[in-house]
């Protein structure tokens, strides 16, 4: 596992394999920043269920300001910090270990938003959509925020989860990435009209 672009491309990175543990193979994770391209630069960066870290280092590679690295496992919150310290990235990296929920609660009531989430949970368990349902809320998305999660093609997603709008999706062999938009205009749970 690689760094595929940016000022840290090539670099290797530590992995870590656990039952439960799915870093993004290197092709999907390629695919995804070169549809991100323009958007990733200057971003603040959220990678919640991390696991290795992988996409969030990426970003980092390609110029994010910051990335928060949020995981229940304290295994891999370990192996982020040991590739943050590897690829001299700490000071723009920090880990925080807690469940999804508790996490995002802690990150607003610190008044902490987002440009850019990746959502990578374990798969056909349900917490894709649940994530989406409390990123909807708004309260940890900048205005104009893009959130993307992965999941196993058998998995069906909402188009809407709140204030969240589904407006791509991409399958690479068995694994699709839905790009979700976030607009404070949006009403919670309602279609923009089309024009």
């Amino acid at each position: 596992m690689r760094i595929t672009g940016g000022a840290k491309r090539g670099r290797k990175l530590v992995s870590w394999e656990e039952a439960g543990i799915r870093p993004m193979r290197d092709f999907v994770r390629t695919a995804l920043f070169n549809i991100l391209a323009d958007l990733v630069p200057g971003s603040r960066f959220l990678d919640l269920f991390c696991g290795t870290g992988s996409v969030g280092l990426e970003a980092l590679s390609r110029g994010a300001v910051e990335c928060v690295f949020l995981d229940s496992s304290a295994g891999a919150c370990g192996i982020v910090r040991r590739n943050l310290d590897a690829l001299d990235l700490l000071k723009q990296g920090k880990v925080i270990k807690a469940d999804f929920r508790e996490g995002i609660d802690r990150l607003v009531k610190r008044g902490r938003q987002f440009d850019l989430v990746f959502v990578g949970p374990p798969y056909e368990k349900g917490l894709a959509a649940a994530a989406l349902d409390s990123l909807g809320e708004g309260l940890l998305l900048a205005n104009e925020a893009l959130i993307v999660t992965e999941t196993h093609k058998k998995e069906e997603l909402s188009s809407i989860h709140g204030k969240l709008q589904l407006t791509n999706k991409r399958t690479y062999g068995d694994n699709v990435l839905w790009f979700y938009h976030f607009s404070s205009a949006i009403p919670v749970g309602k279609r923009p009209k089309d024009n």
